[in-house]
């Protein structure tokens, strides 16, 4: 098994730390810990593993799951990885006795289909463990074909991926495209997993995919929406067979959630949510707003975008994506995403959820690079008015 460099990831580590401002942040800005209860008592583990049986109900609620169809993971990254190990391949963990446990309910499939551009692991991961067959959404409007995914899935399909909203693009699917994907999914008795990470930043929230039925699968966590990436918290949806063997390969990755995650998700789940969503999407939808302005003053084309993503084109006088952000990084020391990670080179990503001050000063700074770079009249001649 071998697995492709993490792109973006090895990005940010290039330019994330010494630079400014951080323009690809992908989640809503952080919220400070002063307003939650930070004392969860004896620093053990969550017992049992999977997590607090009356908190993964409260959770469960919200698709019409029960407690055994949730499990408790260290981020949605998590949550992810272990659906991909339990479902590609018809066979667990060893049991106690040194044989394979085959969970019953769970199909076999070695094949995954996945609607990109999206989050490099939700295509890198599977075709580290299986087979993987991509459907591209298209620019401009980035739609999702529901024919195109029934055209890519196969008798060994184990799973269909889907991010709704779209990273990188913004694009937030609607209900009808993604019913469609699941009765595909049904119809090959498969599963359809929806990385939902962005879903309440939308102003009307569609059904999570786990409510859909059977063959539906949501994971999430509190990172993107809520602003409190450092929890480490979220968590899979799903079917209980499903969800009971991705607890089995839990234990050997985190064994546990957080026990501070946990904690402050009580809080933050609770109470609290109406205050931290409505502040958030009020933020995202501002800054919606001011980086639509900044497109239109540049000339550059995006898909209005859910959640805090879009997708922009390349502004003239810069070979590509990646010339222009290492450009941006270098001379501006700010930090956006090239778009050839996601196989776009012609766009790159920008994130707008982080605090507002942050976000102008950053514009500011790009506008100046692009002024700085516009190619001249001689130039354009040159290249008889295209760069």
């Amino acid at each position: 098994m071998r697995i492709d460099p993490f792109g973006l990831e090895r990005w940010f580590a290039e330019y994330e730390h010494e630079a400014d401002i951080m323009l690809a942040e992908s989640g809503i800005r952080s919220l400070d810990a002063s307003r939650f209860d930070l004392d969860p008592g004896t620093l053990g583990y969550v017992i049992p593993t999977n997590g607090d049986p009356e908190f993964r109900a409260a959770v469960g609620d919200r698709y019409d799951r029960s407690a055994d169809e949730v499990l408790f993971t260290c981020g949605t990254q998590e949550a992810n990885f272990l659906t991909f190990l339990s479902l590609l391949g018809d066979e667990g963990p060893v049991d106690g006795g040194g044989d394979r446990t085959p969970t019953e309910g769970v199909g076999s499939g070695t094949h995954a289909v996945v609607v990109t551009p999206t989050y490099q692991a939700l295509h890198a991961v599977p075709d580290a463990f299986g087979e993987v067959t991509r459907v591209e959404l298209e620019p401009p409007e980035w739609e999702l074909d529901p024919e195109a995914v029934a055209d890519a899935a196969r008798d060994d399909t184990a799973v269909v991926v889907v991010n709704n909203p779209n990273n990188p693009t913004g694009q937030y699917h609607d209900e009808a495209a993604m019913r469609a994907v699941y009765d595909v999914a049904v119809e090959r008795d498969a599963y359809l997993l929806c990385d939902e990470v962005y879903r309440l930043l939308a102003e009307d929230p569609q059904p999570p995919v786990a409510s859909y039925g059977a063959h539906g699968i949501s994971t999430t966590s509190l990172t993107k929406a809520y602003g409190l990436a450092g929890l480490r918290f979220g968590w899979i949806a799903g079917p209980e067979p499903v969800v009971e063997r991705a607890w089995r390969w839990k234990d050997y990755t985190t064994i546990s959630p957080s026990l501070f995650g946990q904690h402050v998700a009580r809080q933050a789940l609770g109470p609290q949510e109406n205050d931290i969503l409505t502040e958030n999407r009020e933020l995202a939808a501002a800054h919606r707003e001011t980086v639509a302005e900044w497109v239109d003053d540049h000339g550059l084309d995006w898909l209005d975008p859910v959640g805090v993503n879009a997708f922009v084109t390349v502004p003239d006088g810069f070979a590509d994506a990646e010339a222009f952000c290492r450009t941006v990084v270098e001379e501006a020391s700010v930090v956006l995403a090239p778009g050839h990670l996601f196989g776009f080179p012609d766009r790159f990503r920008i994130g707008f959820g982080l605090p507002t001050d942050e976000l102008e000063e950053g514009l500011d700074r790009v506008s100046d690079v692009i002024a700085e770079h516009a190619p001249t009249a001689d130039s354009a001649a040159t290249t008889g008015g295209d760069t």
